[in-house]
């Protein structure tokens, strides 16, 4: 605590107070919404007509990734602008969130905003000061928080939601008009209408998170306040889907992301510049006219904004870094590890090194001997996509590939050819014509690793697998599939 009240005075001492005539900003972000789905980027069936029309009056981007495939990390990234394997037991799912590290919110709020969120903020998990809420005071909506603020008075609020999370109700898509044909499935999945129907019931959701974040800008219309707020929307990554949420894969870690702010961004733009959503903070506090804390490592995307180019603005912005740690300990006991891994992801290249390659990347399929007791591949969210896959791998080779993907270990070194396989299955690094372009990836990956301070590749005494996880997992069919809490450790 003592750390995080020095960190905020430096920072408050470099910068004035803000006044009443600063812009808004609104911050809305989906549980388990992942790219491409999206009217946007060309999705033919889920209807998105808010994130639609903020890409319109906004700017796209294509290249948009977060930090960690995983909630908590995911959205502590965000909230700190840094890397989550700077964070500590905040790099884990269902963690405890130490109060020496400041957030974007912390110096908004203490500098003269009006703070506040719904829904979904940080989590699962506790902040170690159990009062501090970490993205603001919780309100039951965006509409009763503009109503409770002094008159005139800036806000920043985190507009969170629990769509698309699983589970869903069961044929939910096509209830709603869905042409379940037409839903386009992954490369790594199996021809199956089961799985088609279980997107589609995913995309009633996103669709749910979409007139959500409608009804907020509509309030805005109505206060005058549209065009004076930086609106920014978003997932915290993947969908939960086998390869997907939890996975460092493009439909793991790749978000939909558009942002808007009236005549401050030039609108109909589309951007390749890879960005994270570790720019977040740091892009709240440069538009607020705040400094921003050295020790972010995000960078403001205030340039991009400003620009009135599409496609790639800054030439250096032509790579990204991704990673996770440990998301639910579902390794035989007593392992209580995750699945450490990092990857470095080009216009021309994905790289992923695995630093525990004998564990099960999504979990064991042994759960009676599952360190969290019943855990069926627990990195996996149960749902009938998941169900199939486990239930026909021996149906026929397609199955079997769908499974192996999905659910069977992995090397240590993965390389993904994107131009000849934009959606990652075939691992090109074994074969010699890569030699040279996957050592120069792995050298570049760990350089910029160390640099961030990443323990993995450091001398840190950081251990992700000793912090202790305070929730369950996704139970095999036969005990319910429920999530049941681990006992605490004696």
């Amino acid at each position: 605590m003592l750390r995080r009240l020095v960190c905020l005075i430096l920072v408050f001492a470099s910068c004035s107070t803000v006044s009443a005539k600063q812009p808004n900003i609104l911050f809305a972000i989906a549980d388990d919404w992942g790219w491409p789905h999206a009217g946007a980027y060309g999705d033919p069936v889920v209807k998105t007509p808010t994130f639609d029309r903020l890409a319109k009056e906004g700017v796209l981007f294509e290249h948009a990734f977060i930090s960690s495939p995983s909630c908590t990390p995911s959205r502590g990234a965000i909230l700190t602008g840094q890397w989550h394997w700077r964070l500590e037991g905040a790099g884990n799912l269902w963690s405890i969130f130490p109060d020496k590290f400041i957030t974007y919110e912390d110096i908004i709020r203490e500098s003269g905003y009006a703070t506040g969120h719904s829904g979904k903020a940080w989590g699962p998990g506790k902040p170690e000061t159990a009062t501090r809420e970490l993205a603001g005071k919780r309100y039951k909506n965006f509409q009763e928080f503009v109503k409770t603020r002094e008159e005139g008075q800036p806000f920043c609020y985190w507009l969170g939601s629990s769509d698309p999370h699983r589970p869903y109700k069961l044929g939910s898509g096509k209830e709603a008009g869905m042409d379940v044909s037409n839903v386009p499935l992954p490369a790594c999945y199996p021809d199956s209408d089961e799985i088609r129907s279980d997107i589609a019931d995913y995309y009633f959701e996103v669709q749910r998170f979409d007139s959500l974040v409608g009804d907020a800008l509509k309030t805005l219309e109505e206060m005058g306040e549209l065009d004076n707020t930086l609106i920014l929307m978003t997932g915290d990554h993947g969908m939960p889907f086998p390869r997907c949420k939890s996975n460092l894969y493009d439909i793991g870690s790749r978000v939909p992301l558009a942002a808007r702010w009236g005549d401050k961004i030039k609108p109909g733009r589309v951007v390749t510049d890879f960005v994270s959503t570790t720019d977040f903070g740091p892009t709240f506090l440069d538009a607020v006219g705040l400094s921003i804390p050295e020790e972010m490592t995000g960078r403001s995307l205030m340039t991009l904004f400003q620009s009135d180019q599409s496609g790639r603005v800054l030439k250096d912005w032509s790579s990204i870094l991704v990673g996770k740690e440990r998301h639910v300990p579902s390794q035989e006991a007593p392992d209580m590890g995750g699945y450490p891994s990092r990857g470095l992801r080009t216009d021309d290249y994905f790289l992923i090194v695995n630093f525990k390659p004998k564990r099960w990347p999504n979990g064991t399929p042994l759960y009676e001997q599952a360190a969290v007791p019943g855990t069926w591949y627990g990195d996996t969210d149960n749902g009938p996509t998941k169900s199939y896959i486990v239930a026909n791998r021996d149906k026929d080779s397609e199955h079997r590939r769908a499974y192996e993907l999905c659910f069977g270990k992995r090397p240590e070194i993965e390389l993904y050819d994107l131009s000849n396989d934009p959606q990652q299955v075939e691992n090109v690094a074994g074969q010699p014509r890569y030699k040279e372009i996957r050592k120069e990836l792995i050298a570049d990956l760990m350089q910029r690793l160390k640099s961030t301070g990443d323990p993995r590749v450091t001398d840190s005494e950081i251990d992700f697998d000793s912090y202790p996880y305070l929730g369950g997992g996704p139970k095999h069919p036969s005990l319910g599939g429920k999530k049941k809490k681990p006992q605490k450790k004696k």
